[in-house]
């Protein structure tokens, strides 16, 4: 009987502290797994006891023992071709690092505008899996999230005054901007995208109006080049043959 084959994801054997391939696995009461060193080491940095990665909090520091049947399971993967996450993934200059990586930083996904925290993938996940987190506001990666708060508010900044032309958060539109023309930042975006959408194709039509035109006095010149070639031509022959005429005269 033909063996089974057994397909998985290297973020199964994760660690989502480290993000690297489990060493020493451990597997507390919510069920993940994390490096025995790393979650000692979280957990020996914080007053609370909470799993890294759903967030889940223990009344009192859960004791740890090494799941042995996927440290095994790590080891014989190991051997057919399992290794740390690609070179790729990890933080470069230029790169937004994510916020809850320890040690050398992966590349952030996404930032959060309500955590104020940019994240990897595996660090990533609880704004998926975990319901009070599922309505954070998620953008693309941003060095500068401070900059998208309202500095009266600290709220983020998620609509824009037509009135005061700025951008404000809810509680600016509840009060001083209370009555003035307001939409969300995302219909603003895509107005402006629309105006610009037809600045540029009224550049583009006159651009290539400007083309045309200087096409057309391009073709003009050359045919007039041609049309008076054989006119002066024509002229300097009856002006060779006046001149030889004046010569040979006596």
């Amino acid at each position: 009987m033909a063996e089974a084959q057994l397909f998985v994801s290297q973020d199964e054997f994760t660690c989502s502290v480290c993000l690297d391939t489990l060493t020493d696995p451990v597997t507390i009461p919510c069920g993940h797994n994390f490096c025995l060193k790393c979650i000692t080491d979280y957990w020996d940095q914080s007053q609370e006891f909470f799993c890294p990665q759903c967030r889940e909090n223990f009344s009192t520091r859960p004791a740890l023992r090494r799941n042995t049947l996927l440290n095994e399971v790590i080891k014989k993967l190991k051997k057919t071709g399992l290794s740390s996450p690609p070179y790729k993934i990890y933080a470069i200059p230029g790169d937004v690092e994510c916020d809850a990586c320890t040690g050398k930083k992966f590349r952030a996904v996404k930032s959060c505008l309500t955590c104020l925290a940019s994240f990897c993938q595996t660090h990533l996940q609880p704004h998926y899996e975990i319901a009070a987190w599922k309505g954070h506001k998620l953008v693309d990666p941003d060095r500068n999230l401070k900059e998208k708060l309202c500095e009266k508010h600290q709220k983020s900044l998620e609509m824009f005054c037509r009135t005061d032309k700025t951008f404000i958060c809810l509680m600016c539109a509840m009060t001083e901007h209370d009555g003035h023309e307001k939409v969300e930042l995302e219909t603003e975006r895509e107005g402006k995208q629309k105006q610009l959408g037809a600045t540029l194709r009224g550049i583009r039509k006159r651009l290539e109006e400007k083309e045309k035109k200087l096409k057309e006095t391009r073709r003009t010149v050359e045919e007039m080049k041609h049309r008076d070639v054989p006119a002066i031509m024509d002229g300097l022959k009856t002006r060779s043959l006046y001149d030889h005429h004046h010569q040979v005269t006596p």
